[in-house]
């Protein structure tokens, strides 16, 4: 491909020897390794692969096909300002301040996509990300200060009036040249102590944080006007400076019985805070409490804690009093703070049994904090707050039954919105008491109760202090019957969270839910079913899941947020309200009924054993996931296991995956995940596959023989060049183009091996000599009487343009004189090609299509004819859409008149004279999880005709293997066929035993194919693809779809990128090539031979005579048997005469013509057309019982547009007509 493609990828795959259960393992083959790169900029370092829950980072992001990397993500987000930044799928990047509270870190194998831009660098998965970090801000950030001025954070402007009141005006500073120090010094003229710029280009200015103003956790991140290396707020967002820290970062308030707190100052563009609680400065005992919180709150309680006593005091007024709070040193990594703005660290504590351990005032949010959570109990009036799984928080005056402590290391999730703090767990909650009151995990803890429903002490040990007082109360159970959504009602209290939640739709928690607000939303989303749960928690639902069912009225006792004269569920309960009664399913099982087909459960098995995936192919169904859904579509490409796993991921392979893997049978209870579309059964679980087996008829069966049947590779001789391009002469020799111009110094571009003198190197290669680089040009042989062969297109300048031709001369162990001839003034294509196809049409002349212009170029998606007719190349549109998945597109002559193209994953048929589209096909299967992989250059599949048989009723079939998908670059494991004429045509797909890529597939005289060469992983290019596939397959047409294909024998050379396979004359595959430039294998000049099992039976031979090689179509020819058939019948092929390159075999065909003998005299019927039979030359084989002769060369059709008389020109001699 590309000569400046990339650089060489290094592998640390082994190439996998022959073994059967490895053939029958398609999942074996390893991806190529992927390397963080070992210099980041700056201070990011990686943080590993994590999943991507909705977006997990949402602040930023972009997509580039072509060249996304490590580098140029990050590059990205550090130009937002943005301190994380994760690669997806590829080709996507995402950046953000903070990662999404759901997200989790997977193992390293889930992110197994290599970078778009560099193959060698990981970018995630299907919803995987790798993610990076710089432990420093990056980007434009707000100015830390200016001439006394500091920087204090980041402020909302007010609700009721502005934050800072004085607006400087554009009169003073022009919008268009605001910076930090102008504003400053605007506001210290103006005698102001702070200052906030606005919106890129607004200053204000102030001596108090007013109407409403209190720090935010985003929103300043526009660049200012006069200076885009800092930032000047947002929109409603300021960044203020304080004027020699004059301004008090914590003040309470001078109102009667006030609890105030003020919040901590932290920059927007950090991702982390200020964790450090201080005390007041006052040194007597004051009633006031002052502390940092996230949010500024205000709360006027009955009571007011002294610091002198334990008792609860009742003093009606608090004796005003200020406090400065010193700011906190940043701390340097996780931890849980020991207090909270006066709160002390009482422990981590569990959830309680059937209800919340906290019952009080709930909030739920995904930049929650420490301090949010606690302004928000300080400000209702209870004595604990709790946050539980980073990002819900919880108040309450007691504990309730079955909340113990648990080990404070349970308490490990980082708080969203400050991840220097911990901010509890699943069931755990990190919990502060308003009284210095610390849990023990050797003590109890109890709270008693009076009848009036107030808590008097919390009992820790032998100590007990006192909390606030609460008060409960009282309401009906009975919801309010109106308000209801037309034909909705109640339905009654019903268990959640036994199995999983029991509705599967969870709306943000309100603070003023009713049952009807509830039932409203749920109604305007679509769903049938509404429940309200904890005060304020709303979910909806067509179906009551997960087993719930209708419990005791009286357990919903929790009062609306919105409405206490009605009840929204409690802990682990819910009021369901439903558009009639509500249809529930049974508890969650594993589906082992209603698969279709013949799959049969198997258990729930590891995955991920030793970072390896059981089962290669990955499949993603969000939503939507069934064991149907991924059962049917793992069939659909020919695989017999299939695995679900963790609710919507759906993996295919082959049972023998297991062992291979060595994965081990688990405990049904660890595949627990629900199925993502159906929550009435389990779909795996984390690393685990709830797997199943395809028991019915195989998909496929291949045989592995061990005898001659498996063909043989051996050795023929050392080359003198790496060709790109083969193909046979009528003379016998075979013709080897290599890319001169970008080649070795002392190549001469092309050579010429006689097969008679090998035992001569010296002389059985001839050197021949060509002007221009046929570097990926195409090639074919002529109809001319000569057999001349002819190369298009190339590497560079003028090269793309050329036209060659070299008439074959001499004869076995004779050198001829001829040599190639070109002259680009004199005869050239219209327009430069690279990766070009070329074929002859029925009328005698040269179809060339496609291909790119020269040395990395635009498309060049034209078709245009040679000889010239004077028409301009005409325009195809569908190559240009399909750029550059498309090059050297399969093409052929059909039996019904139209010419068939097949390219990247789609094909279409041509009218033969203006080549516009008569029929578009469906578009070809790629992989089970992509169906854009493709199959032509650089996603290199071969393309070969399967046999046409007299009497030529049956229409043309055409097999395409191997190919690639994009990005991944994962190797295909199948084939598939097609038959264009047919009236509604469709692709048949047949597994492969291992994966290939760039394969070559040769035309053999019985009617087989050899398919050999290639990589498992890849595309086609320098250093693009690894693990050679060293494997040979024979493909029979003529078995059942699925039984084709025979495991044939192994070669122990690498044939990647450059690699060739031809048919000789003599019935043996000639194996040539490989030109990888990876730095791990070999430049290959050793050529090979593949003996076919025709070969090696022991069986004899035929021997025939040929007296007539220029055949008219129908005419009837007659040759002679050297003796008598000993093995079988006698038949007879026609195999066209191809130039091989990039695993397209241009100008093969298989014909099988009918023969008919009388003793050793036989006739042959040549075939009735050229729709059947293009004009053309073909190698003539007799068979005896499928045994075939040394063949000859046929010329049929003759020249019919007179190329042997073209071109006129000084430079070119001509064979004549």
């Amino acid at each position: 491909m590309r000569a400046t493609q990339g650089t060489p990828v290094p592998s640390l795959l082994l190439v996998l020897l022959f073994s059967p259960s490895y053939f029958a393992a398609a999942g074996l083959v390893a991806k190529r390794a992927l390397t963080v790169p070992a210099a980041l900029p700056g201070a990011w370092n990686y943080q590993g692969c994590y999943t991507d829950v909705g977006r997990t980072l949402d602040a930023a992001g972009y997509v580039d096909d072509t060249s996304m990397t490590v580098e140029s993500c990050i590059s990205f987000c550090s130009s937002r300002g943005l301190q994380y930044a994760g690669l997806e799928y590829f080709h996507e990047c995402y950046c953000g301040s903070l990662l999404a509270p759901a997200t989790a870190k997977v193992a390293e194998s889930d992110c197994n996509a290599a970078c778009a831009g560099n193959a060698t660098e990981p970018c995630g998965g299907g919803s995987r990300l790798s993610v990076f970090y710089s432990s420093v801000p990056v980007g434009p950030q707000p100015n830390p200060g200016v001439n006394g001025w500091a920087y204090i954070g980041c402020y909302s402007e007010g609700a009721t009036g502005r934050t800072l009141p004085y607006d400087v005006g554009g009169d003073v500073i022009p919008t268009a040249n605001m910076t930090v120090a102008k504003c400053t010094a605007a506001c210290k003229a103006a005698g102001y102590i702070l200052a906030g710029v606005e919106y890129s280009g607004e200053c204000y200015c102030g001596n108090t944080i007013g109407g409403g103003g209190a720090p935010a956790t985003d929103g300043c991140n526009m660049l200012c006007n006069g200076n885009q290396t800092e930032i000047c707020g947002g929109p409603g967002r300021l960044n203020v400076y304080d004027y020699l820290m004059q301004y008090p970062v914590s003040t309470s308030t001078k109102s009667s019985s006030t609890v105030a707190t003020t919040s901590a100052i932290s920059s927007s563009t950090a991702p982390t805070s200020s964790f450090t609680s201080t005390e007041t400065s006052s040194s007597s005992p004051s009633s006031t409490v002052s502390s940092t919180s996230a949010s500024s709150v205000s709360s006027s309680l009955s009571s007011v804690v002294s610091n002198s006593s334990s008792q609860i005091s009742t003093s009606s007024t608090v004796s005003s009093a200020t406090s400065v709070t010193p700011r906190a040193s940043v701390p340097t990594g996780p931890a849980q703070p020991p207090t909270v703005n006066g709160w002390a660290f009482y422990g981590c504590q569990t959830e309680a049994t059937g209800a919340r351990a906290l019952g009080g005032a709930t909030q739920a949010t995904d930049t929650m904090t420490l301090e949010i959570c606690q302004a928000l109990c300080a400000s209702s009036g209870y004595a604990y707050f709790g946050v539980e799984y980073g990002r819900e928080c919880y108040c309450g005056n007691k504990f309730e039954l079955g909340s113990v402590p648990a080990p404070a290391s349970d308490c490990n999730f980082l708080c969203p919105g400050n991840n220097l703090e911990y901010c509890g767990a699943g069931n755990r909650l990190s919990v502060y008491s308003k009284n210095t009151v610390v849990s023990s995990s050797s003590s109890t803890t109890s709270a008693s109760t009076s009848s009036s429903g107030t808590t008097t002490g919390v009992s820790t040990g032998s100590s007990t202090s006192k909390t606030l007082s609460s008060s409960t109360s009282t309401s009906s159970t009975v919801p309010v019957g109106t308000g209801f959504p037309a034909g909705w009602s109640y339905q009654g209290c019903y268990v959640d969270g036994a199995n999983g939640r029991i509705l599967e739709y969870q709306a943000p928690d309100s603070q003023t839910l009713t049952q009807q607000s509830c039932a409203t939303l749920c109604a305007s989303k679509g769903y049938k079913i509404s429940g309200t749960e904890w005060s304020v928690q709303c979910f909806c639902g067509n179906t009551v899941i997960n087993g719930g069912l209708k419990g005791v009225e009286t357990d919903c006792n929790t009062a609306c947020s919105g409405d206490n004269k009605q009840m929204c569920g409690a802990g682990g309960r819910m009021s369901i309200v439903s558009l009639g009664a509500p249809a529930a399913v049974l508890p969650p099982a594993v589906q082992v009924g209603g698969l279709n087909g013949s799959w049969t459960y198997q258990g729930c098995y590891e995955d991920n054993v030793n970072q390896q995936r059981t089962f290669f192919w990955q499949n993603y169904f969000p939503n939507t996931m069934t064991a149907n859904q991924c059962l049917n579509r793992c069939a659909q490409y020919g695989y017999m296991a299939a695995g679900l796993e963790y609710g919507q991921e759906c993996y295919c392979g082959d049972p023998a995956n297991i062992a291979d893997r060595g994965a081990t049978k688990r405990p049904e209870t660890e595949c627990n995940v629900l199925c993502a579309g159906n929550s009435s059964a389990y779909c795996g679980g984390g690393s685990r596959l709830s797997t199943y087996f395809w028991t019915g008829t195989p998909f496929y069966t291949w045989d592995f023989p061990q005898d001659y049947r498996a063909g043989q590779y051996q050795f023929l001789i050392d080359g003198v060049t790496i060709p790109l391009m083969t193909m046979q002469g009528i003379n016998g020799k075979v013709s080897f183009i290599s890319k001169w111009g970008t080649g070795p110094a002392n190549e001469t571009g092309a050579y010429e091996l006689d097969l008679s003198v090998l035992d001569n190197p010296a002389k059985a290669w001839r050197a021949l000599h060509l002007k221009t680089d046929v570097f990926c040009a195409a090639g074919i042989v002529l109809p001319d009487k000569g057999g001349r062969q002819l190369t298009v297109g190339g590497w560079s300048g003028e090269s793309t343009e050329g036209v060659r031709l070299y008439w074959p001369d001499g004869s076995a162990g004779v050198w001829g004189t001829h040599d190639w001839q070109e002259n680009v003034n004199e005869l050239s294509l219209q327009v430069g090609r690279w990766y070009p196809s070329a074929m002859v049409m029925t009328n005698g002349s040269i179809m060339v299509i496609g291909g790119e212009v020269g040395s990395n170029g635009a498309a060049v998606p034209s078709i245009e004819v040679l000889p010239r007719t004077g028409t301009a190349p005409l325009y195809m549109d569908w190559l240009d859409r399909t750029n550059p998945n498309n090059l050297y597109p399969f093409i052929c002559v059909l039996p019904s008149g139209g010419i068939f193209v097949a390219y990247y994953n789609e094909a279409r048929i041509l009218d033969e004279r203006t080549f516009a589209t008569i029929k578009t096909l469906p578009n070809a299967p790629g992989a089970v999880n992509d169906d854009l992989a493709g199959r032509t250059y650089p996603l290199e599949g071969a393309a070969v005709l399967l046999p046409q048989r007299a009497p030529y009723s049956d229409p043309l079939g055409v097999l395409i293997c191997g190919g690639s998908t994009n990005g991944v670059s994962n190797a295909l494991d199948n084939c598939v066929s097609t038959y264009p004429d047919a009236p509604n045509p469709t692709w048949t797909l047949e597994r492969l035993p291992s994966f290939r890529v760039m394969p070559c597939m040769a035309p053999l005289p019985d009617g087989t194919y050899l398919i050999a060469n290639g990589a498992q992983h890849g595309v086609a290019g320098f250093g693009l693809a690894t693990n050679p596939n060293l494997n040979a397959l024979l493909y029979d047409p003529t078995k059942p779809v699925g039984s084709r294909i025979t495991v044939m024998a192994n070669t122990t050379i690498a044939r990647l990128y450059h690699s060739e396979a031809i048919t000789l004359l003599d019935g043996r595959v000639l194996i040539s090539g490989s030109n990888p430039e990876d730095a791990i294998h070999p430049e290959e000049y050793r050529v090979e031979v593949f003996l076919p099992p025709y070969l090696l039976s022991g069986k004899q031979r035929p021997t025939f005579s040929l007296a007539a090689t220029d055949w008219n179509y129908g005419g009837q020819y007659t040759f002679a048997l050297g003796h008598a058939p000993v093995n079988g019948a006698i038949s007879v092929t026609l195999l066209g005469a191809v130039g091989s390159t990039h695993g397209n075999s241009m100008g093969a065909r298989t014909l099988m013509p009918a023969v008919s003998c009388n003793g050793l005299s036989c006739t042959v019927t040549s075939p009735p057309g050229k729709y059947i039979c293009p004009p053309g030359w073909y190698q003539f084989f007799v068979l005896d019982g499928g045994v075939p002769a040394v063949g000859v060369y046929v010329r049929i059709g003759g020249d019919p547009a007179g190329l042997g008389n073209w071109p006129q020109y000084p430079d070119f001699t001509v064979p004549g007509v």
